[in-house]
């Protein structure tokens, strides 16, 4: 929606009163064609893409809380399709493309900010796996360039570079195209324009149980009373064992904490998303000033959305190890968000063995970046029953066969595999 500059001035001297609404608050109806569990940025991405792709309108997005109030507006905001195996490059940088002109299409600013994304390494051996993953990218038409240690330290004058440091800078590898993106945004975004299309999106309303009649799925069960549907799609992130057991199912996915962090707003000190080859470590100013890093999983399964001192600790001399500079700077608040881990590093967008229900979930550390790819090939396998190209390799059957996606690229470190 725009606004003229006269009415931009009335809504704000009037205290955002007069404000239309961002969307419809509706109840739920007692059916709909389908019902998709999870309105977290994955969830909105597939209700748009329904109604966008494939015409299909009567659809009801459940969420548990408020939009927003997930793991989309928890996480480091980044965006790359920086990954090592075909599979995982092509998938990600079919998101890559599709955030580059998201803004456009949903007519709501994303803050997409293609800033590029530095991967750092520190051994010849990371350094030779850098090179492996630049020419794997490379190989399927994807940007990627080698820098050497003079080509880093331009790019990112923060880092330590001296011949003092704990972790010598030998190059990095960097994406031009990656980047950051406002993540509450990308709820808001895809929410607006999914309840512009004629789905609902009905907030604060769980799903407590699944109506499964002869191996199909009927419906589900809810806090506001049961729903009818013929299909259903679960993407819930870091709940997915929860929610999938509610239906008899059980996932080879195990949930852990990923504890990021914030400090206090500076000048613009860092041009581009940067990683630390030797911790589990990636950082990057945001559009209000604030530095936000994140390291690596709490050791232990869990469902809380907190931290623990520890865990600060760790991630705090990471950063002051690999940017001095950060030791200056107050941390505002930190925030855990809940990761479902797949054994092999790479998602599931699957079919389940129970007829019209299909699962999506087990992002590892690549769900928020993955966003737009994820809910358009979601769509895709809910909307026709089949697998969408992209997507084929991600199903629940490999872990039965054994043609697992053993994917290195899944965080920062260069050298993992």
């Amino acid at each position: 929606m725009r606004y003229s500059l006269g009415a931009l001035l009335r809504h704000a001297v009037a205290g955002h009163r007069h404000w239309p609404a961002l969307l419809r608050r509706p109840e739920p109806r007692a059916a709909y064609d389908t019902v998709i569990i999870g309105g977290g940025g994955h969830g909105l991405a597939t209700a748009y893409y329904l109604a966008r792709n494939h015409a299909i309108t009567d659809v009801a997005v459940l969420e548990r809380g408020w939009l927003g109030g997930g793991n989309v507006g928890r996480n480091t905001t980044i965006i790359r399709s920086n990954y090592l195996l075909p599979e995982n490059i092509r998938f990600y940088d079919h998101a890559l493309r599709l955030w580059e002109g998201l803004s456009q299409e949903l007519n709501y600013n994303l803050m997409v900010s293609q800033r590029g994304a530095l991967v750092v390494f520190h051994t010849p051996a990371q350094r030779d796996a850098a090179v492996r993953r630049g020419n794997a990218m490379r190989l399927e038409g994807v940007d990627a360039v080698l820098l050497d240690r003079a080509g880093v330290l331009k790019l990112a004058p923060l880092i330590d570079g001296s011949p003092r440091a704990r972790f010598p800078v030998l190059g990095g590898l960097f994406q031009p195209r990656g980047g950051s993106v406002r993540h509450d945004a990308v709820a808001w975004g895809f929410a607006r324009a999914a309840d512009r299309r004629g789905i609902d999106i009905i907030q604060n309303c769980e799903v407590t149980g699944f109506r499964i009649e002869k191996g199909r799925v009927r419906g589900v069960e809810t806090v506001k009373g049961p729903i009818a549907a013929r299909r259903a799609g679960i993407v819930v992130s870091g709940r997915s064992s929860q929610v999938t057991a509610l239906a008899g199912l059980s996932l080879p996915i195990e949930s852990h904490v990923l504890q990021c962090f914030v400090t206090e707003p500076v000048k613009p000190v860092l041009d581009t998303v940067v990683s630390f080859g030797a911790a589990h470590f990636s950082v990057v100013q945001s559009d209000r000033g604030g530095i936000v890093f994140n390291g690596d999983l709490d050791g232990y399964n869990s469902y809380a959305q907190r931290g623990n001192l520890h865990t600060v600790a760790s991630v705090a001399s990471a950063a002051v190890s690999f940017m001095p500079g950060l030791a200056r700077l107050r941390l505002l608040r930190h925030w855990g968000g809940i990761n479902d881990m797949t054994m092999d590093g790479s998602p599931i967008i699957s079919r389940t063995p129970i007829e019209g229900l299909y699962f999506n979930g087990g992002w590892c550390y690549g769900g928020f970046k993955a966003t737009p790819a994820s809910g358009w090939t979601f769509a895709h396998l809910i909307a026709t029953g089949e697998p969408h190209p992209l997507a084929a390799p991600f199903t629940l059957s490999r872990f039965e066969t054994g043609c697992v996606i053993d994917e290195s690229g899944t965080g920062p470190h260069p050298g993992r595999h």
